[in-house]
This record gives structure tokens, C-alpha cells and sequence, in this order.
């Protein structure tokens, strides 16, 4: 299906779990006071007090990955469910046929090919920027992969579609229910007010963000060879060129198991927007599309049985990896030393002129995200104390929400810890040192982006 996880990541990850063991011995335990508000668990400002250490010793290590497992059984049973039923509409072949028809159009309609990129990506910013499509893009790397290597581009480009599209729409969000509604809530500030901003914020994240993968797109196009994932790319081509020639024609099977895999992606949208679907609900669609599509392609039980479980146990180093990634944050809570480093960034951030601060705040939440992963607990626990910290200094709440929303979207897409953007580099088979270094001069230009973008809501008084 696809080459292993390089042990590396594992390695780096685990090796992450045992350096913030370590700072547990060295930062002071400390924490504040929590009360529930309109059902969110919230810190109240200025209750920040110092208490013991919680040094967190072997034990704790050896323990935290098993932890950290249950902590993420959710999506780890996801991409388990994700994989098996890939795997099973490979088997099925409705995949490789529809890539060669698909590759077949283009060759007789080459100027197509140039909006490929462009249109794809935006759609899938604006599912980011309108309603924070983030966990939902890793389905559509299984197919964006095979389709972008059928178009001449390599596995980056397959996964950069779906998964940067819309971080791209996610980071620059005008409307983002869990990063944006839920901060301003918090912050007391009217749902969505200021959208005006973030909308050149979101045309110049989408923008940026298309233009970094249409030129890494055309470099590999011109030349294979310049791909970071070359090596790995070369024995998914053989095989999609094999199973082309084998078996390319389009049959009425093949149809009925894409019809089944469309209406599960309309299905999906619909659930995520008209009822708030999120991993469960969205998985269970997925395991229902697996149990039919094996039928449809006419596959046997023990066929679509077998293919399922190959499929899943391909996810095995994936979710051993999101699990380590998860125990840091369990043995940095238990170590009491989070709510620690958001107080000493707030007291820094205190003597800071309000462009400082502003963009100190950014930095603060990229800091913060990278042990606390969820957008909507990323906020209720930094929130209540950036916002009330913003007047101290001069910035506006809004853009105390702006550097949350920066420092919650634009980082992620690199970091180890996060179980998203690792979940999508196991089914996309890519190594993170792989995507780390790819993707560096964008997280760069990101990152002084941000800073810049900080600007202006000082100098016209955004509110």
C-alpha cells in the first residue's frame, strides 16, 4: 500500500515525551484556578498560583504512551477504519480505473491540467476558512496521492492539496466555529466581528499557500528527481502503472463503488455542517462505506475482510506515533508545568509595546500549541487570560484572537505532536523529517507573514 514510517519519527517523538519528563525536574509545578462558563472549562485570570513539583520520573515515561493512546483512541480507531476501507476500494479497483479515464482527459485536454492545483486546493480552503475543516481532509489524501502521481507530480503534491488547502483556510478563517467563534466568546467579543480583516487574511494565506505548492508542482513536473519523496514515489508508480495495464477499463462495478464513495463524501459534509459530525460520526460513515464497497466492486467477504485488515494494519506506526505525541501532553500536565509557561509568557508579554506584544502573543500560542492540539481547548485555556492581558498592554482583543488564530493554524501543519498532521503523513507515507524540511521555507514565510499581519490592527485600531 505504501512504504513504512521512517522509525526516526518515532524516535523523535518519544524522545520529545522524555526531554518535557525531564523540564518536570527543573519548572516548578504551578497551575490556575478553573470554572465551568456555558460548559467550557475555562482558567480564571490573575489566579495563577506556584504549588509543588511534580517531577515525572521512568515510570511516568514508560506509562505515557499507553496513556496517551486512550487519550487518542478516537482518531487512532479512525485512521484504522480510513485505512481498512481504502484499501478495500483499492482492491475493488474502481480507483485505478478512474485514475487512468481521469489521466486519459487531460492528455487529450493539457490546458485543464494547469487549474488542477489552483481549484482544488481553494475548495478545500474554503471548507478551513468556513467551518474548520481539519481532521475530515484525511480521507481525501488516499486519493489525492494516486492523482496527483497520474498528473506528473509526486506524494507531496497529493497530500499538500487536501491537507495545507485547507490549514491554509483554517489559519486565515473568517469564520472558524472552534478557533474563531469559540475565542471571541471567551474574549467577549461579538461572534465573528472583525471578518473583514481575516478575509484578506484568508485570500493571502489561500494565495501564499496555492503559489508554494504550484511551483514545488511544476519543479517536479520539469524533473522527478528533485522530489524529496522520489525514492518513495518510483515504487507507487510501477504500481499504478501495473494495475493500469492490468485492469484500466471502467466497469459498471467500478461505478457503483465511486457512486458509493461520493455520496459518502456528500454525506460527510452535510453531517459536518447540518449536525456537527466530528471523528465518530465521520468514521462511522467511513466503516459503512467499507462494508459496501466491497460488495459493489464484487469482492468476496473474505476478500473485503482481508483487504480491510491489510489496510488497517498499515496504520499500525501511524497510530503508535499519535499515541507518543499524546503522552506529551499527559506527562506535561501531570508535571503541572503548562499553565506554568502561560503564565511566564504572559508576564513577559506585559512590558512589550502593543506591536510586541501582539506578535509575542503569537508566539506564545504556537509554544502552547505545540502540547495543546485542540483549537477549541487551545483557546479556553489561553483565552481567558490573553484577553484581559491585551488591555493591560494596549492590544485590542481582537487581535489578541488574531495571534490565537495564528499562532493555532499556521504552526500545525509541521508539528510532531499533532495527531492530524501526523495521522495524514502515516497515510500519506511520508516520513516527518521529509515534510519538516519541505515544508521549512513556507513555515518561515508563514511565520514572518504573521508578524507582519500583526501590524496593521495596531495602526487602524482593530476592533
Amino acid at each position: 500500500m505504501k512504504p513504512p514510517l521512517s522509525f526516526n519519527t518515532l524516535l523523535l517523538v518519544y524522545g520529545v515525551v522524555v526531554l518535557v519528563a525531564l523540564a518536570t525536574w527543573v519548572v516548578p509545578g504551578g497551575e490556575y484556578r478553573r470554572e465551568v462558563i456555558d460548559g467550557k472549562t475555562l482558567v480564571v485570570p490573575g489566579s495563577f498560583v506556584y504549588g509543588e513539583s511534580r517531577p515525572q520520573g521512568l515510570g511516568a515515561v514508560l506509562a505515557a504512551p499507553l496513556r496517551g493512546f486512550v487519550d487518542a483512541a478516537n482518531i487512532i480507531a479512525f485512521l484504522f477504519v480510513i485505512g481498512g476501507t481504502f484499501m478495500v476500494i483499492q482492491k475493488t479497483g474502481a480507483v485505478t480505473a478512474s485514475l487512468h479515464r481521469l489521466a486519459v482527459v487531460y492528455a487529450r485536454k493539457p490546458h485543464l491540467q494547469k487549474y488542477f492545483i489552483p481549484v482544488t486546493m481553494l475548495i478545500f480552503a474554503l471548507g478551513g476558512g468556513l467551518f474548520g475543516m481539519c481532521e475530515e481532509t484525511m480521507p481525501f489524501v488516499l486519493i489525492f496521492i494516486p492523482l496527483a502521481l497520474s498528473l506528473g507530480y509526486d506524494s507531496l503534491v497529493g497530500t499538500a492539496i487536501p491537507f495545507l488547502g485547507a490549514a491554509a483556510g483554517f489559519a486565515g478563517s473568517p469564520f472558524n466555529p472552534f478557533t474563531v467563534g469559540i475565542a471571541q466568546h471567551i474574549a467577549e467579543l461579538p461572534v465573528y466581528s472583525g471578518y473583514e480583516y481575516r478575509i484578506v487574511i484568508w485570500t493571502i494565506s489561500a494565495a501564499s499557500m496555492i503559489t508554494f505548492v504550484m511551483l514545488h508542482a511544476a519543479r517536479v513536473k520539469k524533473n522527478p528527481e528533485k522530489s524529496p519523496v522520489f525514492d518513495l514515489d518510483q515504487e507507487r508508480r510501477t504500481t499504478l502503472q501495473r494495475d493500469a495495464g492490468d485492469d484500466a477499463q471502467m466497469t459498471p462495478a467500478h461505478r457503483l463503488v465511486l457512486g458509493a464513495f461520493l455520496l459518502t463524501l456528500v454525506l460527510l459534509v452535510y453531517g459536518v455542517l447540518r449536525h456537527g459530525w466530528y471523528i465518530t460520526e465521520i468514521g462511522a460513515l467511513f466503516l459503512g462505506l467499507g462494508l459496501i464497497a466491497g460488495p459493489l466492486g464484487r469482492l468476496s467477504l473474505a476478500e473485503a475482510a482481508d483487504a480491510f485488515r491489510e489496510g488497517a494494519r498499515g496504520m499500525t506506526g501511524v497510530a503508535l506515533i499519535i499515541g507518543c505525541a499524546r503522552a506529551i501532553l499527559v506527562v506535561a500536565g501531570d508535571g503541572k508545568i503548562i499553565d506554568v509557561l502561560l503564565y511566564s509568557v504572559a508576564s513577559t508579554i506585559s512590558g512589550l509595546h502593543p506591536i510586541m506584544a501582539a506578535q509575542a502573543m503569537f508566539v506564545a500560542q504556537g509554544i502552547i500549541n505545540f502540547f495543546v492540539h485542540s483549537g477549541s481547548g487551545q483557546a479556553a485555556l489561553t483565552m481567558p487570560v490573553m484577553a484581559p492581558l491585551a488591555d493591560v498592554v494596549g492590544v485590542s482583543r481582537q487581535t489578541a484572537v488574531l495571534a490565537f488564530q495564528f499562532g493555532e493554524g499556521w504552526i500545525n501543519p509541521i508539528l510532531p505532536t499533532s495527531g492530524v498532521t501526523m495521522g495524514v503523513l502515516g497515510l500519506a507515507g511520508i516520513s516527518w523529517d521529509r515534510w519538516f524540511r519541505w515544508m521549512l521555507p513556507v513555515q518561515v514565510y508563514f511565520f514572518i507573514l504573521a508578524l507582519l499581519l500583526l501590524i496593521p490592527p495596531f495602526l487602524f485600531h482593530y476592533h
